[in-house]
């Protein structure tokens, strides 16, 4: 009988001595038939959960409902699209925010990282990667 066994198994055996080759390729190929045999009802969906997430974003996207974290209570929150927009509206009114056509973070970040690159003394220049973020964003309305 003639099992095939995948890469990683063929490549760990390669590291093995050569006379242990054919021991472990005999050992690897009975296991994995033996998995197969117990195990016959193996599917495609690797990810049981996936059903279930996609049933949920169908209905959250019919229903024009999104999720959305509380802030306090660390909870998760569904809610009609247009209830949300209206409160960031709202909020975004209420706390005097700011609308620009261009995103500062660049401009931030460009200073943050000279700040952090002209003060070796106080950052060694092995470790200041770990002061600046490589790819910062802005935050982003949802929805």
């Amino acid at each position: 009988m003639m099992v095939f066994i995948n890469k990683e198994n063929e490549t760990s055996i390669a590291h093995l001595s050569h006379s242990d080759h054919e021991v472990y390729r005999k050992l690897t190929a009975e296991r994995i038939n033996t998995l197969k045999l117990n195990n016959p009802q193996h599917t495609h969906n690797t990810h049981p959960d996936a059903k279930i997430k996609k049933s949920i974003k169908t209905k959250l996207k019919d229903n024009e409902a999104m999720t959305a974290h509380t802030d306090k209570g660390n909870f998760l929150m569904i809610l009609p699209i247009m209830q949300y927009d209206s409160k960031i509206t709202v909020f975004i009114r209420a706390n005097n925010f700011q609308t620009t056509g261009r995103d500062p973070t660049k401009t931030f970040q460009f200073q943050v990282r000279k700040v952090v690159t002209d003060s070796k003394t106080l950052i060694p220049q092995e470790i200041e990667w770990q002061y600046v973020n490589m790819n910062p964003t802005a935050p982003t309305k949802k929805a």
